[in-house]
């Protein structure tokens, strides 16, 4: 992905050099939305247990390694420079989401990206590294430790840059659910159904998560900067590789050595690559109802 020089998003807040307290703890206040990618490979064992709801589980956790960091190892120019790298993914992710919401006559909100290092308080309670990025409905913002970048590549082995885009705009995603009154739905229904029954309907919500990412790789696609396309030969696969890798099969095969499909919360990794390439192919809002799809393999 070219980005070298592109315009920044103005809703990006570093407070990477700031303390929050060690631990994670996730009141009733809120509950929170995706951490569809770095959440399942920390919690894998105990995460699908929990129907998608991290409060119920996040106490399990000890408080990441990364609040060992000094403020010195968090200014650096790698750092600034991947500051810089999601700064540009979010403004093309707000230039997208505003211009699709008036194209169907809706009204957007844009959300904010908070970064941090080690933990951080939102408005769904305080959190560390170790959820990886998350969506906090409560105060509409997205949450991302830059070194996340490192686990991608090293434990998801995801490399290139537009894995971390994908990231990045799936958890936008769940921001555009919640604008669409879709995360509100999830909350009633999480009162209404079983933990096996509402899993089913929180597959549907990451998948279309993924869909989400997929219309706006497209959009992207047709954008230049200096002249030259901004999506570049590898990325779509990147964002792929990416997605293949966080599917619940492929996690718990990983982790428990055996795979309980009623305990999917987020999608196979089938499902996850193939959601993603639909909105890419489509890059529109009615091919993605997720929820009223008979088959989630798309086949």
């Amino acid at each position: 992905m070219k980005w070298r020089g592109d315009k920044q998003s103005q809703r990006v807040e570093d407070r990477t050099g700031q303390t929050s307290g060690g631990g994670s703890s996730f009141g009733s206040g809120g509950l929170l939305k995706g951490g569809g990618i770095g959440t399942i490979v920390i919690l894998a064992l105990v995460f699908f247990m929990s129907g998608g709801d991290l409060s119920a589980v996040l106490n399990t956790l000890e408080p990441s390694t990364n609040q060992t960091r000094t403020l010195s190892q968090m200014q650096t120019p790698e750092h600034e420079e991947r500051k810089e790298f999601v700064s540009v993914v979010f403004a093309h992710l707000e230039d997208y989401w505003d211009t699709a919401f008036e194209a169907e006559g809706w009204q957007y909100q844009q959300p904010q990206m908070v970064l941090f290092a080690g933990s951080v308080q939102t408005a769904c309670g305080s959190a560390n590294s170790a959820v990886g990025p998350f969506y906090c409905p409560g105060d509409e913002k997205v949450y991302l430790d830059l070194s996340f970048m490192d686990e991608l590549a090293n434990k998801f082995k995801a490399t290139g840059d537009f894995a971390m885009a994908y990231v990045v705009a799936h958890e936008v995603g769940h921001h555009v659910q919640q604008q669409l009154g879709i995360s509100k739905e999830m909350q009633r229904l999480r009162g209404q159904l079983t933990e096996k029954e509402y899993n089913k309907y929180q597959v549907r919500m990451e998948l279309q998560a993924d869909y989400y990412a997929g219309v706006w790789t497209k959009y992207i696609q047709g954008k230049t900067i200096n002249g030259e396309p901004i999506l570049e030969t590898g990325d779509v696969e990147e964002a792929l590789v990416a997605a293949n890798s966080i599917g619940d099969d492929t996690l718990q095969k990983q982790f428990q050595g055996f795979v309980v499909p009623d305990s999917f919360t987020h999608g196979t990794s089938q499902q996850r690559k193939n959601w993603f390439y639909r909105g890419f192919e489509y890059g529109d809002f009615k091919h993605g109802d997720t929820f009223g799809a008979r088959d989630l393999d798309l086949n």
